[in-house]
């Protein structure tokens, strides 16, 4: 049992490492994009085999849906040119294999310096640190509260990626499925429901196991796109809800900022949130970086600024 599970390991991980190269180097846009998507699904599962189920829904929602969707969308507005494949002049090929190579041996050694690391890594810091994180689940704990950091830059990183496409031009208006696909509204109203009621749980859920702001807001924002491509937004494009706008992507980013300060402030230490608040500062950032997070990638799928 033991080997057949380290062969499925070994085996997920080449096959993540060759949808990569097809991801980045194959000379068919469309190609490249599918198995940029196939690539999100088999993280996923990676990400299932390290028990980290919050994880895995982000990265399968993000990673595959929203961010695949995207690119297809954004394929589909791309001339149809053929392709030229580019190829390698005979002086830039020493350094090229002398990158791949680096890239091969510090890969190598991160892997042995992983296998180096004692077991079961920290897990019994993060158990003896749970009951005064505020939440009952690790996972939450450890991104909202032991290494909230981590989880800011991510929120940082989103936005920044908002303001790369915004920067890019006005916006676009949605393909027109509509036209294409009359159910598409109808199918808009009936699922509805079902994405306020979904991010709703697993914000509930996260306090206590898998769950939290990010597998929300990646389900929220699902069913925003949906609500995009079926041009039932239209207050996003409109001049004058531009400051709300821009406070409601930035609001989780703020809040989560202005909780690390005021544990600076309260404690003397960034992040260090008090036991006593930690549980409803935790509860108010998930919300708002849900929403944040739901808006960001709505935002993208404008595929420029709104209201310029």
């Amino acid at each position: 049992m033991i080997t057949f599970i380290i062969g499925f390991d070994l085996l997920l991980g080449a096959g993540l490492l060759w949808l990569a190269w097809q991801a980045l180097f194959h000379p068919k846009p469309f190609a490249a994009v599918v198995h940029f998507m196939a690539f999100g699904l088999v993280m996923a599962l990676v990400w299932v085999r390290l028990e980290a189920l919050d994880i895995a829904l982000a990265e399968a929602t993000i990673g595959t849906g929203v961010t695949g969707a995207l690119l297809l969308a954004a394929l589909g507005r791309l001339p149809n040119e053929p392709t030229t494949r580019l190829a390698l002049r005979s002086w830039q090929r020493p350094p090229v294999a002398l990158a791949l190579g680096a890239v091969v041996l510090l890969g190598l050694w991160l892997a042995w310096v992983a296998w180096q690391l004692p077991r079961p890594g920290l897990v019994t810091e993060v158990a003896a640190a749970l009951p005064e994180s505020g939440v009952q689940h690790p996972v939450t704990a450890v991104l909202l509260n032991l290494r909230a950091l981590d989880t800011l830059l991510e929120l940082a990183v989103m936005l920044g990626a908002v303001w790369l496409v915004w920067s890019l031009g006005p916006e676009l208006r949605p393909y027109a499925p509509v036209t294409a696909l009359p159910g598409l509204p109808a199918l808009t109203r009936l699922l509805h429901p079902l994405f306020l009621m979904v991010p709703a749980y697993l914000l509930w859920r996260g306090s206590h196991a898998p769950g939290g702001a990010f597998p929300a807001g990646a389900v929220l924002g699902a069913g925003g796109v949906l609500l995009l491509l079926a041009d039932a937004v239209p207050w996003m494009q409109r001049p004058d809800r531009q400051p709300l706008l821009r406070l409601l992507l930035s609001t989780g980013l703020v809040l989560f900022m202005g909780m690390a300060l005021g544990g600076l402030l309260l404690t003397g230490t960034f992040f260090a949130i008090p036991v006593a608040i930690a549980g409803l500062a935790i509860l108010v950032v998930e919300v708002a970086a849900a929403l944040s997070i739901a808006l960001m990638l709505m935002a993208c799928y404008l595929y420029g600024e709104p209201g310029r």
